[in-house]
């Protein structure tokens, strides 16, 4: 089994050091077990980031980068939702001054939920890779910090932090499913498990819709790829040129695994109607591979990172009735 690279033990690291600092801010979410019917001896658990502060992982991250900074030090950051919410969230704890550039897809309920915290909202950019474009170039103009929503060693190390409580909630962790977008939650909790329980395999699920990542890592660099709509916003959009979760979510991912949106619709419905969830489209496109191949993951210990549950209500609705 390779050893983890130098880059991948200082994130894990970094997560140590950044769970210290943001402990007080942060919920440590459970671990439950779901009610899906699986082959004997097989184990589905979830790790319930979408229980977490402002409904969603990315919490984690906005604290620890927010918690980093002078308070005097104003902040500028690009999000599709959650990511914008959970700045807001933490600036208001922190006391920072806060942008958030939102692109005009954004889902009306997280424009809504993000000015709500009375933090400046800037609509810029068709979709959520070209809202970060203008993110930084506002930044640049106004002297501010840009808090980028997953290019950020920091923003990276807070996501990790849920990796270190997993490993106390469930020692033994055979694979593990995770949502990928930017790469910050798969890199963070990728770094942290493969530095120490390296026999864990992390399993990419990306959606079909939008795939830049998926396509960056099969390339071996980041190439711009094509965004449709798609149930799992929260996963919308590219990726930095140069941006460091491409080499570290290289390494650390052991398979990659693409859902179209049928899949992702029947995963929303399942949690829904049998483990009692509602949750957000991202989250759910981490529990389509396992519910497509259940004899491939037979006789493990297997965890869903459940990412947010940011969900637009009219969209959502539509999605269950289908049923």
């Amino acid at each position: 089994m390779p050893q983890p690279s130098d880059l991948i033990i200082q994130s894990a690291v970094r997560s140590i050091e950044t769970r210290r600092r943001i402990s007080s801010l942060v919920r440590q979410t459970p671990v439950i077990s779901s009610r899906i019917s699986l082959a004997e001896g097989t184990q589905l658990l979830y790790k319930t980031e979408n229980f977490q502060t402002t409904g969603s992982f990315k919490f984690r991250g906005a604290c620890a980068k927010l918690s980093s900074l002078p308070t005097d030090i104003p902040v500028v950051t690009a999000s599709s939702g959650n990511h914008g919410i959970a700045c807001s969230e933490a600036a208001r704890r922190t006391g920072h001054k806060l942008t958030v550039v939102l692109p005009e897809n954004v889902i009306d309920q997280k424009r809504r939920a993000i000015e709500s915290y009375g933090t400046r909202v800037v609509v810029a950019g068709a979709d959520s890779s070209l809202a970060e474009v203008e993110a930084r170039k506002l930044a640049e103009v106004e002297g501010s910090v840009y808090a980028s929503p997953y290019n950020d060693p920091v923003v990276i190390s807070g996501q990790g932090t849920s990796a270190l409580e997993l490993l106390e909630q469930c020692p033994v962790v055979d694979n593990i499913f995770i949502s990928m977008g930017g790469g910050g939650l798969i890199s963070g909790i990728g770094a942290v498990l493969k530095s120490f329980s390296p026999q864990t395999r992390i399993i990419g699920v990306s959606a079909t819709n939008t795939a830049a990542l998926a396509a960056s890592i099969k390339a071996g660099e980041i190439v711009e790829t094509a965004h449709c709509d798609t149930l799992a916003d929260g996963v919308a959009g590219g990726v930095d040129q140069g941006s460091v979760t491409l080499p570290m979510a290289s390494e650390v991912i052991d398979e990659i695994v693409q859902c179209d949106e049928d899949q992702i619709a029947n995963s929303l419905r399942v949690l829904a109607w049998t483990d009692n969830m509602i949750v957000e489209g991202a989250a759910a496109l981490a529990l389509a591979p396992l519910l497509a191949e259940p004899e491939r993951y037979a006789g493990q210990t297997n965890i869903v990172l459940l990412c947010g549950a940011n969900y637009d209500r009219a969209q959502i609705s539509n999605v269950l009735r289908a049923d």
